[in-house]
């Protein structure tokens, strides 16, 4: 497999203070790699607080990168990777038009400018462009026409999935198509935080946790099934496709196992040394029709690409994330 050196120029993450894309950064960190500009949209939460114990060269606020992009400006001049992750991640975003704009268009923006300057381009598109999983959940880019999202949020994603496809840029950049990442700096993420971290909260607070009932008769309650990833192991892999310059094309990012959110939860109660007390409510109206019971990546493609490092079992990655991390309160490179 031929290389692409991350050591060489600067590394551009965006959304680099969000769940993923500081988890990136930590890594790079690992590596002693610390001339990487940060972009993301701070606004008024507390993902700055992700940043706080990383090391980087600069930041910039995401409404001022495209000026800069356009220009050529010194500060983006020398980046030689883009490892582009800034994106509104909330499956339940109504606005069409602040998605399209923000997920879409900008990724087209910076696709272009980094595949006409010989920028390594990595982005994430995400499993929710295969919808209810009816047409398969194939990382393969003839398959692509087949998908239906179920939410906008997918659909933004998707997309750009089919424009990179249809203007001849897939064969020239990567696409990650994450499943169910969890694991530490995902705190500011509100609603949309892993199962783990909001049950974490909910154990200590009442000794139980609370389950979605299934509405499917294919699945029983808690039985709905899940492909878990920990972000340590997403981010191992996303600098593999990186500096990996002969792999192209969209990847499946998750462990290759689905598991139940009742194995999930009893992962959870036997890190925390605690008898496993669960009771099922009703999926919210709002969300029940266009709920997932099941996602299951085929890294196959990924395996191929040369990635060959084991994946963390749930339970470990589960204990790790809440023993580690959840108590105390700890951020990657605390």
């Amino acid at each position: 497999m031929s290389a692409h050196s991350l050591d060489q120029g600067r590394i551009l993450v965006t959304g680099g203070a969000g769940f993923i894309g500081s988890a990136v950064i930590w890594a790079l960190n690992q590596r002693g790699l610390e001339n990487i500009l940060v972009s993301d949209l701070l606004g008024s939460d507390e993902k700055w607080r992700n940043l706080v114990p990383l090391k980087f060269a600069d930041y910039i606020e995401a409404t001022d990168l495209a000026a800069l992009i356009e220009k050529n400006d010194a500060t983006v001049a020398g980046v030689k990777t883009v490892i582009h992750l800034g994106a509104c991640s909330s499956t339940t975003e109504r606005n069409a038009e602040y998605l399209v704009r923000n997920n879409y268009e900008w990724t087209k923006k910076l696709a272009h400018w980094s595949v006409g300057n010989a920028r390594r381009f990595v982005y994430a598109s995400s499993a929710a462009t295969y919808g209810d999983g009816n047409e398969g959940m194939e990382d393969r880019d003839d398959q692509l026409s087949k998908l239906r999202p179920l939410n906008m949020y997918g659909y933004s994603k998707h997309l750009f999935d089919l424009y990179a496809k249809r203007e001849g840029l897939l064969p020239k950049i990567v696409g990650l198509k994450y499943f169910n990442v969890f694991g530490p700096n995902e705190w500011h993420k509100g609603e949309m935080r892993s199962l783990v971290n909001k049950a974490y909260d909910q154990i200590l607070a009442t000794g139980s946790l609370q389950l979605f009932k299934s509405h499917h008769p294919d699945y029983p309650d808690g039985g709905q099934k899940r492909d878990f990833l920990y972000v340590k192991d997403a981010v191992a892999m996303t600098l593999h496709l990186a500096e990996t310059s002969s792999a192209s094309g969209l990847f499946n990012l998750g462990s290759g196992e689905a598991d139940t959110w009742l194995t999930l939860a009893q992962s959870l109660f036997a890190a925390l040394e605690r008898p496993s007390q669960i009771a099922y409510i009703d999926i919210p109206e709002n969300i029940r029709t266009n709920y997932q019971y099941f996602t299951l990546a085929n890294i196959s493609k990924l395996r191929d690409s040369g990635y060959v490092a084991p994946i963390t079992p749930l339970s470990a990655a589960v204990a790790d994330y809440a023993l580690n991390y959840l108590n105390p309160h700890r951020h990657l490179g605390d």
